[in-house]
């Protein structure tokens, strides 16, 4: 039987991790483990029973009372697939509350290591590496120039036919970037022990099989 193993991947916005980590999570025949997609999910469970981001007692009870996992590209919340459910706009602004809360992010964070003791899985975000899973066994740490970054995220909105000015989507970019490395808990940072990949000139196809062979030089694949 093969042993289980975790990859995580940071990076800056618009650096294209989550395209990557679906691919290789598909490649792999591994759980993509969608960390924004669980915030939205208690977002969702919030909403349902009328609990407000103030209300720390209700909220913990409900934490302790929730179960998130993935199974197949697909989000459940205690037995539930909710994968259709958590975006409309309403489940968006509330995660986006909820995220900023201490108790929710302890709640989510334990949920994710604990998805990594049972099953091997591919998880992208800010401080998967350095805080969530800093025993992982591949850490990448996935970047690109800002530039570089900002044109990938004009010609995806360019693409869904939506209105967009290169130089908003920049300065959009770079703010996320210093707010990103600059946030008081868990600021996105390059883990230590993290191989940097700079994608500014590569495919994604030569992402993906990057970090694959990463993976096959131990075996794991």
């Amino acid at each position: 039987m093969s042993r289980i193993y975790r990859i995580a991947i940071d990076g800056p916005g618009g650096a294209g991790k989550s395209t990557i980590a679906k691919a290789v999570a598909k490649r792999l025949g591994i759980d993509y483990i969608d960390t924004g997609a669980m915030y939205r999910a208690v977002a969702y469970k919030m909403l349902e029973n009328g609990i407000k981001p103030g209300d720390e007692d209700k909220l913990r009870a409900m934490l302790d009372d929730s179960e998130i996992d993935f199974s197949g590209g697909k989000i459940f919340l205690d037995g539930k697939d909710v994968s259709g459910l958590i975006r409309t706009a309403e489940v968006t602004r509330m995660s986006s509350e909820c995220s900023a809360v201490a108790a929710v992010r302890e709640k989510l964070v334990q949920l994710q290591r604990n998805m990594g003791k049972s099953k091997s899985i591919i998880m992208d975000g800010r401080d998967i590496g350095s805080n969530v899973l800093t025993d992982a066994e591949y850490k990448i740490f996935m970047t690109a120039t800002a530039q570089e970054r900002a044109k990938r995220r004009f010609e995806e909105m360019q693409a869904k036919g939506m209105p967009a000015v290169f130089e908003e989507v920049l300065a959009d970019i770079e703010e996320r970037d210093y707010r990103d490395t600059h946030r008081e808990l868990n600021p996105l940072c390059r883990a230590q022990d993290a191989k940097e990949l700079d994608t500014t000139n590569m495919t994604i196809d030569e992402v993906i099989e990057y970090i694959i062979s990463e993976v096959r030089k131990n075996g794991d694949c």
